[in-house]
């Protein structure tokens, strides 16, 4: 599940390129990590860009609405063989073709070949930590596809979201290890923290997407939260239902600041002489940050999908670029953006 927090949507001309090109497919995938990717120094950026976008693959085949759960689990187990070096069937695209233009990630399957290509131009050793990593997420997609998409307890969301994104904070560690011997010397902590940060996006991604999961049939919020305040899934969009769909909001969101929390402390662990790797951790977490500080003050507002506007963004990225190297005042801008007193847009 993707764990972009303001993502673009898929437009007709997502085929439009005049040749493949990365950093094109990356920004019509993701806005935020298009933005985050770009600021670290070229190889580690050029790195882990063709990284997140082989994670993209695997994020089109399990949560795309048009493919069937049988077919999703075909394609997914055929994604974890070419990545393990078997090639690319005939017909790869056909699958894919009718999902272009309405899902973004369709784009980074239909480029799939020409992205594991320039992947495989990286260090052999950095290549094989990364495959290991993208084969466990797509493996553990294939566990969930399996299984459904209704969880039973906060257990059971966990494990999810560690399949889906907290492998991806493993892997984005090991890319900025690999670039960066200040990065190497705190690896071990930073190891610790890193399931952490995916878990952070991953629940506001969830808490964004409630009526949209909700419209086809899914729904990521465990079934006890439901029982507990007496609904069921099925009635909890509706508006009588309000004031206890509304506690069962806020207890996600409690959730997601919790990861927050443990995410900034990634953060601050990143050692202040990598700057950009600080702002490139620092962005989606203050994105999601802000996002939840606009869902405290509303919670039933995740309804109409609360969305940061592109004021938000600018000064998000302007303070963090003055005052990110200190952990202080990191630490402090954080929590103004989940207070749900933030004036941020004002």
């Amino acid at each position: 599940m993707n764990t972009d927090v303001c993502t673009s949507s898929g437009s007709k001309d997502d085929l439009s390129f005049r040749s493949y090109d990365s950093w094109s497919v990356l920004k019509k995938t993701s806005r935020t990590f298009f933005l985050s990717i770009s600021i670290l120094p070229s190889k580690m950026a050029n790195a882990l860009c063709l990284a997140y976008l082989l994670l993209r693959v695997s994020d089109f085949f399990e949560d795309s609405r048009f493919i069937d759960c049988d077919e999703k689990v075909r394609l997914l187990s055929t994604w974890d063989a070419i990545l393990g070096g078997t090639e690319f069937p005939a017909r790869w695209r056909d699958p894919i073709a009718s999902s272009v233009g309405r899902e973004t990630d369709a784009i980074a399957a239909w480029y799939a070949p020409e992205i594991l290509a320039e992947f495989r131009a990286l260090p052999r050793g950095l290549q094989s930590v990364v495959v290991q990593h993208v084969r466990n997420t797509t493996r553990g997609m294939v566990r969930w596809v399996k299984r459904g998409p209704h969880l039973h307890d906060e257990a059971d969301l966990d494990d999810y979201m560690h399949e889906v994104a907290g492998r991806v904070g493993y892997l984005a560690t090991e890319v900025f290890a690999w670039h960066s011997r200040s990065v190497r010397r705190v690896r071990s902590s930073l190891m610790a923290l890193a399931r952490e940060t995916g878990l952070a996006l991953q629940t506001v991604n969830i808490l964004r997407g409630i009526t949209e999961d909700a419209e086809r049939g899914w729904s990521y919020i465990p079934e006890v939260y439901f029982e507990q305040e007496g609904l069921s899934r099925e009635g909890f969009l509706e508006p009588r239902n309000r004031e206890r769909a509304d506690r069962v909001v806020a207890r996600v969101i409690r959730k997601a600041e919790r990861h927050l929390d443990a995410a900034v402390e990634y953060v601050r662990t990143v050692p202040r002489s990598v700057h950009r790797v600080r702002l490139a951790c620092l962005w989606p977490m203050m994105f999601a940050a802000r996002t939840v500080g606009l869902l405290r003050e509303r919670p039933y507002d995740v309804t109409d999908d609360v969305k940061m506007t592109r004021k938000d963004v600018r000064k998000i990225v302007r303070f963090t670029t003055a005052f990110g190297w200190s952990n202080l005042l990191v630490d402090r801008y954080f929590r103004s953006l989940m207070s749900s007193r933030s004036s941020l847009s004002s």
